[in-house]
């Protein structure tokens, strides 16, 4: 009996099946190691990326204050807004600081009907920090904060200062008046 081999290349065809079993397995493990590779990194990039976005204060339905509101001594602002940030909010600060001077720190703060300028004697200064739980994106901020008595009346700056975890800010500045 006469059986003829035939070459491919180097290869028998006896052997040829066998060397396609050992490349296409060959091409298996390159793949899911290729496959695994893509997604160490991609997990590495998502925990290592860097926050480029300033947080936002938004104002909703019923946030509060608002630009040329007005309070009596006595009184609370009741302070109502939401904070979004794209990866982790930190920290806010609320300062409320005079404008007798009739200055302006060129965000929103509204042109209210402003009193004629004058002297301060004893105005209201308020700052205070508040923190935010961490891992928040979205926080719905809620504080009352009363208005003493004993401070001047007039027309008050009404400063919103919020952080995200990366250190960017936003800032809002709301003009109110406080009278008698």
């Amino acid at each position: 009996m006469n059986i003829k081999v035939l070459r491919f290349g180097s290869y028998r065809a006896e052997n040829l099946s066998y060397v396609i079993r050992k490349t296409m397995k060959k091409i298996f493990y390159i793949a899911c190691t290729v496959f695994a590779i893509a997604a160490c990194s991609e997990e590495e990039n998502e925990e290592t990326k860097k926050d480029m976005e300033k947080p936002e204060i938004v104002e909703g339905t019923s946030f509060s204050p608002i630009d040329c509101q007005t309070y009596q001594k006595g009184e609370d602002i009741l302070f109502r807004f939401r904070f979004i940030d794209n990866m982790e909010l930190g920290n806010y600060n609320i300062e409320i600081h005079n404008n007798f001077d009739h200055h302006s720190h060129s965000t929103s703060a509204g042109d209210c009907n402003l009193d004629p300028k004058k002297q301060p004697v004893n105005p209201w200064v308020y700052n205070q920090d508040y923190s935010i739980p961490p891992g928040e994106r979205l926080y719905d901020a809620n504080v009352d904060i009363p208005i003493p008595e004993n401070i001047d009346a007039g027309d008050y700056h009404f400063m919103v200062r919020l952080t995200d975890k990366s250190g960017w800010q936003q800032l809002k500045a709301i003009s109110i008046k406080i009278i008698e």
